[in-house]
């Protein structure tokens, strides 16, 4: 069978975390749910998955691998006893890589103040800065979780009120060395589309936005300070600084390497052995290929950075594992 990229999608996003209940409490208060549980307690080590799932969610009632903007947490067992236990949140230097990944909400202000009420930190506030359409509030592990707006903060200035329910995981950001290499790799290999492009040439940075339309086109109009993208889910954000490209020592953290932190991104596709094989074609970096190890339903690819991708079978279109 052959494989058409047209049909992945970018499935989830994995990030370590200390205390598993303490996270998922903090992504429960932003209206994520846990949609799949896999326990490894030979390995000493579980994972959960969150995600948007109220009936007005975009994948609502999808099976795990069938969605778009879903969230692991792994969790290593005992670290949640162990003072001296931090991750890495790829954010700080000589570590940085991982940047963060980000939700879009409806009245800005009012999700904002709720988080600051249940008295989370944040990296970032709406009032810090020039930036005052953005917030960076902090998870429990000291994850930078990015909040945009779907709808003009003029309107939104003085709402109480904010639902959940139309809330989306919107996309996980990495920075990347070379801008060109990396936006080939991921188009032309792992077949995502550029949806948006954001030049800051006068801080020396672009942001490119990456994903799998779907058949699904932007919208031609939305309202003045609210991002064409901010209603998709399963975006990937490349953060390239002018000059890295040029750096033969420059090198991003991975987050595998320790100190650990985040993890993957993953891609689930519509036919798994035929997705590897058409990756074996284009001679990529395998960190695992589907046949090393015991784990014969999952294989990760290397990016340009050394980030890894795990690809999966999306169970929904090509029945494979029972997760």
């Amino acid at each position: 069978m052959a494989t058409d990229p047209s049909k992945y999608k970018l499935n989830h996003s994995m990030i370590r975390v200390k205390d598993p209940k303490r996270t998922i409490q903090f992504y429960e208060f932003l209206g994520l749910k846990q949609i799949n549980k896999l326990e490894f307690p030979e390995n000493k080590f579980d994972l959960y998955f969150l995600a948007f799932d109220s009936p007005r969610a975009v994948s609502h009632g999808n099976q795990w691998t069938d969605r778009e903007g879903v969230l692991e947490l792994t969790h290593n067992y005992g670290t949640e006893n162990d003072p001296e236990f931090k991750v890495a949140n790829g954010n700080t230097e000589p570590r940085k890589g991982f940047g963060h990944v980000c939700v879009s909400v409806d009245n800005i202000q009012a999700v904002c103040q709720k988080l600051e009420d249940a008295g989370y930190k944040f990296q970032k506030k709406l009032t810090d800065g020039r930036m005052r359409h953005i917030a960076f509030v902090l998870d429990p592990d000291s994850y930078w979780v990015e909040l945009i707006p779907q709808n003009p903060v003029e309107t939104t200035e003085g709402v109480k009120e904010t639902d959940s329910e139309t809330y989306r995981f919107n996309h996980t950001m990495i920075r990347v060395k070379d801008a060109q290499k990396s936006l080939d790799f991921y188009k032309n290999v792992m077949g995502m589309q550029l949806l948006r492009t954001s030049e800051n040439k006068a801080n020396g940075f672009n942001l490119y936005f990456l994903g799998y339309p779907q058949g699904k086109a932007l919208p031609n109009e939305v309202p003045e300070g609210v991002l064409p993208t901010a209603f998709r889910e399963g975006l990937l954000e490349l953060t390239w600084n002018y000059g890295t490209e040029n750096d033969p020592n420059f090198k991003y953290h991975d987050g595998n390497a320790q100190p650990q932190g985040f993890g993957h991104i993953c891609i689930s596709v519509d036919d798994l052995d035929a997705a590897c094989a058409r990756f074996e074609d284009l001679k990529v970096n395998w960190k695992k290929r589907l046949t090393d190890g015991r784990m014969k339903n999952v294989a990760f690819v290397l990016d340009c950075d050394g980030y890894w991708i795990e690809v999966i079978q999306n169970e929904k279109l090509n029945p494979r594992a029972s997760w």
